[in-house]
């Protein structure tokens, strides 16, 4: 039997696992079962609880930032292996201060590795602040269909510490009428795949100095889910791109689970993008893996 926590941030959704010493090995099937929301426990995906001392991936965060103690083992729902999730990180964080497994001081920060890198957690008024990291235009800007689309619309395609594709939508109407239980095709397709972010913008796309837009996102190895935190990101990037000089370096989005913030600020290694929202902890219990 295995010990597991249920968490959520804006209704994106993981089977949180405690395993500090690295000693579990989850193999993909293992991760999909626990992540069926029919016959396991049902989520988004996998975040597995490790001591960065424990992984080779982690010692590469301690060499990043001997501060980043805990390593988020994230995985799919499918059970593939991804770089980073924003959400996950908030929630990854929340997890760790309920347990008592960190501290995090009002004003303080907390080191959290993961494979994108080493990200640093904040409180906020939102609840949790992550900072993303710097991020960078793809350069792979693929047509999108969708079906509800009627015709193939360009994407943007946008890197932050994993890969996504942005694509402008018309109205509300046309974004509600998407259908995403299929995945979204990309020509050409990305090596790895991407997650797909479809948006509308508000009007005024401006209200009381920030940038206000609403999405749904198809995540790879996932499919739709109620939020994507580095979808959330890459979105209001794209948003702020399209709308060029004089666009704000705040923005509100606005998934089916929610609104999450989205500031830019400058780093040292180039623009910053940082997330804010809510996490919670629904339940716990234990499982047999399969």
């Amino acid at each position: 039997m295995v010990a597991f926590t249920k968490g959520h941030g804006t209704g994106n959704d993981f089977v949180i696992i405690a395993d500090p010493d690295g000693a579990l090995e989850f193999r993909a099937e293992q991760v999909a079962a626990l992540c069926d929301r029919h016959f396991g426990i049902g989520a988004d995906g996998l975040l597995r609880v490790v001591r960065s001392a424990a992984l080779p991936e982690g010692a590469r965060a301690l060499s990043e930032n001997p501060a980043a103690e805990w390593f988020m083992d994230y995985r799919n729902a499918d059970g593939s292996i991804a770089e980073m999730c924003g959400n996950g990180v908030r929630v990854f964080a929340h997890y760790l201060l309920r347990t008592g497994l960190a501290e995090l001081e009002e004003g303080g920060t907390l080191a959290i590795g993961t494979r994108a890198g080493v990200r640093e957690v904040t409180r906020s008024a939102e609840g949790y602040r992550v900072d993303i990291g710097a991020w960078r235009l793809s350069g792979h800007d693929p047509l999108a269909r969708a079906v509800g689309l009627s015709v193939p619309r360009p994407g943007l395609g946008i890197d932050v510490g994993n890969p996504h594709v942005v694509v402008a939508i018309a109205s509300d109407e046309e974004l509600d009428g998407l259908e995403l239980t299929h995945g979204p095709e990309l020509a050409p397709m990305p090596e790895h795949g991407a997650n797909v972010e479809f948006v509308v913008p508000a009007e005024p796309l401006v209200q009381d100095g920030a940038g206000r837009v609403r999405m749904r996102v198809f995540e790879r190895g996932v499919g739709e889910t109620l939020s994507c935190g580095t979808g959330v990101a890459a979105t209001a990037l794209a948003v702020r791109h399209w709308a060029g000089a004089g666009a704000p370096d705040e923005w509100l989005v606005e998934v089916p689970g929610g609104t999450l913030r989205v500031t830019m600020a400058p780093g040292a290694d180039g623009e910053h993008v940082l997330l804010s929202g809510p996490a919670q902890l629904a339940f716990s219990g234990e499982i047999e893996l399969a």
